[in-house]
């Protein structure tokens, strides 16, 4: 019986800052298993532009052996530590595993990175982030007061339990990874929009989409960064 393929693509654009601080990596088994992983670092600078790319090479690997909860969990050990320095990096994750056979692909994450999956109409977001602002909507707060406080994490990679990391399952059989550099700086519908023009071409996807963050009304534009996964 004949595998189903399974075919990627990777896109990340810094932004205005000093430096890129996100970081993506797709891993792939024998067995044609993958793991995949988005890593959003948590400020800028050196420290942290040089190992998140460490995390997502780590958090990809575990993820496709063990699942993406044991590989944001591996990934969390690196950084759980603040170093002799106190200035550890710290950041927020998805990460997912698709086997070829099977028609669930499992997500992880941690924070505010997001993962989505293509119906075939319309983008479903399939995560929730892990933010003040986020829990006072879920609790019936006014609109306008929680946005002020989407940028408070309650969760990161660094302080990763079992406990907060969530994890879900996704049936689309294409599904999106995004930092908040996409996921805030994109609408919706022009995400929709690109999904529709390039559903086939997981790699021509993710750099639509990094392509289209746009600057916010001061000039910042976050670093921008996707995974796609087609099943």
């Amino acid at each position: 019986m004949m595998k189903t393929q399974i075919t990627t693509g990777t896109a990340t654009r810094e932004g205005t800052a000093e430096d890129n601080a996100d970081a993506a990596k797709v891993h792939i088994l024998a067995d044609g298993t993958v793991g995949v992983a988005v890593i959003d670092g948590i400020g800028h600078g050196p420290h942290t532009s040089r190992t998140v790319p460490l995390l997502a090479e780590t958090a990809a690997r575990i993820s496709a052996r063990r699942g993406p909860l044991a590989g944001l969990l591996t990934a969390a050990e690196l950084i759980a530590d603040p170093g002799a320095d106190g200035e550890e990096a710290d950041a927020v994750a998805v990460a997912a595993r698709a086997f070829p056979d099977d028609d669930v692909l499992v997500v992880s994450w941690t924070g505010d990175a997001r993962a989505y999956g293509w119906t075939g109409e319309h983008l479903e977001l399939y995560t929730d982030d892990h933010t003040v602002g986020a829990q006072l909507r879920a609790n019936g707060v006014a609109l306008e007061i929680a946005r002020g406080h989407d940028n408070w994490l309650r969760t990161s990679l660094a302080r990763a339990t079992v406990g907060t990391v969530y994890t879900a399952g996704i049936r689309d059989r294409l599904v999106i990874l995004t930092s908040d550099g996409v996921h805030d700086q994109v609408a919706i519908e022009k995400m929709e929009v690109l999904v529709r023009e390039h559903a086939e071409d997981p790699q021509a996807l993710a750099d639509a989409l990094v392509a289209a963050a746009e600057a916010d009304d001061e000039g910042y534009r976050d670093d921008a960064t996707v995974v796609v996964v087609k099943v």
